[in-house]
């Protein structure tokens, strides 16, 4: 029966969970929350027996993280588990409104490109692993900052405005929102270093270094990441020398740059032509189809005007 599990399985039991945080905003409920939770649960379970399937059956002597479809799979778990961990320690805050969309939307992209395999080379395995995660993490990191930033601002405009509490629409407090940015700016920081040493590492010294054909510096997916990483040490250096950049609005703004830099790459990544792995995909395939059937149409068109003597030379 647990064999049966598919990725619509936990989608729908997050996607009820979303359901029943936007209720929040329209009535009590004494039982809510245990519901709620218990969705979660119910989808966290589903999830992590899906993605252990995965590592059992799927990629090549069982190595994890060995498609796309399965990074940010595993991204979106890691999330819930900080969801939970968040409605555990701050029940009465919606959270959730914030974070099950990025979570749902994660989810949402990896079926889009569940057709992309990493290449598995056992001499790079150790470090295509160390690469992979430290990556991951550190996206899942500064996807949370985002999202903290994102509270942030709302819980300030309602301060601002002097806006009446309600218990419906609880967020926590600025203080603790401004310790979560500074720390997530910190940590994503240190990984985000630690996953493109990792890849300078098998890039230079196991592909190159073996007679392998490596990727270009001036590789979209490398200048790209470089960029990320090069604007999370600005930023991290910057609030540590100036005060100021680490309260109010600016820290929360700081964060909303780093995800667009963060979009920026996972958008090279997947679309831009690149020697890194992965080039074609769900949404590869149906451009490819659009651009025929367009050619299609097109020939179609042109015989049709010959045939009816209305067509001129072409």
């Amino acid at each position: 029966m647990l064999s049966g599990i598919t990725v619509t399985c936990f989608a729908a039991s997050y996607a009820v969970a979303l359901l029943l945080e936007i209720s929040r905003l329209f009535f009590q409920s004494g039982v809510r929350a245990a519901v709620l939770i218990g969705f979660m649960v119910a989808g966290l379970f589903a999830h992590t027996w899906f993605l252990g399937m995965q590592v059992v059956a799927g990629a090549p002597g069982g190595a994890p993280l060995a498609s796309w479809f399965d990074w940010f799979l595993v991204a979106a778990w890691v999330l819930v588990v900080v969801y939970l961990y968040l409605a555990a320690y701050h029940p009465k805050n919606p959270i959730g409104l914030f974070l099950l969309p990025v979570v749902l939307g994660l989810i949402g992209v990896a079926y889009l490109f569940d057709d992309r395999p990493f290449p598995v080379n056992r001499a790079s395995q150790v470090w295509g692993t160390v690469h992979g995660v430290s990556l991951l993490l550190g996206t899942v990191v500064v996807i949370l900052g985002f999202i903290a930033g994102v509270m942030y601002l709302v819980q300030s405009y309602r301060l601002k405005h002097k806006l009446p509490p309600s218990d419906r629409f609880k967020l926590p407090s600025l203080e603790w929102l401004e310790t979560t940015i500074n720390r997530s700016i910190a940590i994503s920081t240190l990984l985000l270093a630690a996953g493109v040493l990792s890849g300078v590492i098998l890039n230079v010294a196991i592909r190159v270094g073996r007679g392998a054909s490596g990727l270009g510096w001036n590789d979209p997916v490398v200048w790209t990441s470089g960029l990320l990483f090069g604007w999370l040490m600005a930023a991290w250096i910057f609030s540590a020398l100036y005060r100021p950049a680490r309260q109010g609005r600016k820290v929360a703004y700081l964060t909303f740059a780093t995800f667009g830099f963060l979009v920026l790459t996972l958008a090279v990544v997947l679309w831009a032509p690149s020697d890194h792995p992965a080039s074609t995909g769900k949404i590869s395939d149906f451009r490819f189809q659009i651009s025929d059937w367009a050619t299609g149409n097109l020939k179609s068109e042109v015989c049709n005007l010959k045939s009816t003597g209305h067509g001129g030379s072409v």
